[in-house]
């Protein structure tokens, strides 16, 4: 890698001698402008209005346009003749949190090596400082022409620095913020994380620029002679959503399917749940199971009755049976009212029929005390 600057960091009293270097760099394809009529190329000249002539890049410098139109020639001795420590030093002010920095203010990406075997011992040392306490630090240093600001941060085993825009070049955001105050959901709120959850995290490495994989293979396409495999229609509308709750369901199935996985049943029955919108109700249901439910009662309630008349008669029955136990300690003129008393109008057949065997009983009981009177009167 190519060093794009010199200098040394400044750590307290600690000098670092490093070099700078690009940390990033652009796969994107560039294109020349060409005449359209014969594919000629276009190029920009550089002429001297004085003049009226091209100027070759070694006659051209710097020079400030002051309001009433003049030219002030700035050289590069004068800029770097400027009272500024930050000429050939990246300063280091001060260590803070890393999410103290707000990545809107994050621009280019250097890395800082060092310059020779003095600078690797301090190095070293600013390096496993900067991990140990879990901070960055805050710098300011020159470069292209201008003071910037910088944060060093580890990187492995290199220190790195990312360029940081000045808080005053940073946009309020309130403009670009929604105007009107919208409610959010639990309903769609459940939704979106579980769109969330079924996309999961990536493998940052495994990203790649499709565009520009794209725009290299029409390019040797045209090269080759072939023909241009032209891309799918976009269908129209598909920025608009209507129903945000049927989208985000739709979102989730589509996530699943890509990944080839089967729904959860947690998510399915947390979806499930969700509220329809109002314009999507479900129809009531018609109430053919409640006639059902009416035609059956009656057999219900018949069955009931029969059990309770069934019961009735065994009680009856029970109750029959003790009379005619108490009839048989009693006189034979007693068996009308027992059998008149065991008697119901509903059961008159099975109590009949009781008093009449509790009879024979009774007349089987008694025959035994004729005998005995009569064997008194014989003596």
């Amino acid at each position: 890698m190519r060093s794009i600057w010199n200098g040394a960091i400044s750590f307290g009293l600690v000098s670092i001698p490093i070099k700078l270097v690009n940390a990033t760099e652009s796969h994107s394809i560039s294109f020349r402008q060409i005449h359209l009529e014969d594919g000629g190329r276009i190029r920009y000249r550089k002429f001297c209005e004085l003049e009226e002539k091209e100027v070759a890049s070694a006659e051209i410098g710097k020079g400030y346009e002051a309001a009433d139109g003049a030219i002030i020639p700035i050289t590069e001795e004068d800029l770097a003749s400027l009272p500024i420590p930050s000429a050939r030093t990246i300063e280091i002010v001060a260590f803070v949190p890393a999410d103290r920095i707000d990545p809107l203010q994050m621009d280019a990406a250097y890395y800082l090596s060092a310059t020779g075997v003095p600078a690797a011992k301090p190095y070293t040392l600013l390096r496993e400082a900067l991990k140990r306490n879990k901070k960055v630090a805050i710098a300011k240093f020159a470069l292209r022409g201008r003071e910037r600001l910088g944060m060093l941060r580890v990187v492995d085993d290199v220190i790195a620095m990312h360029g940081l825009l000045w808080p005053d070049e940073v946009r309020a955001p309130e403009e670009a913020a929604p105007e009107t105050q919208v409610t959010v959901r639990e309903a769609e709120l459940d939704l979106a994380d579980a769109l969330m959850d079924t996309l999961g995290e990536v493998d940052m490495e495994s990203l790649h620029d499709d565009y520009r994989s794209a725009v290299e293979e029409m390019i040797e396409a045209k090269a080759s002679g072939e023909g241009v495999t032209e891309a799918p229609a976009t269908p129209e509308g598909g920025g608009k959503v209507i129903d945000l709750m049927a989208a985000l369901k739709s979102s989730v199935k589509a996530a699943k399917e890509a990944r080839g996985e089967a729904a959860a049943p947690e998510r399915e029955a947390k979806a499930s749940s969700v509220t329809p919108l109002k314009s999507r109700t479900a129809p009531k249901e018609v109430g053919g199971k409640k006639s059902t439910s009416t035609k059956a009662k009656p057999a219900v309630s018949g069955s009931g009755t029969a059990r309770k008349t069934t019961a009735r008669k065994s009680t009856a029955s029970s109750r029959t049976a003790a009379a005619d136990k108490a009839s048989t300690s009693k006189a034979s003129t007693s068996r009308a009212g027992t059998s008149s008393k065991a008697g119901t109008p509903k059961a008159s057949g099975s109590k009949a029929g009781a008093s009449k065997a509790a009879a024979k009983k009774t007349t089987s009981k008694k025959s035994p005390a004729k005998k005995t009177a009569s064997r008194r009167r014989a003596s």
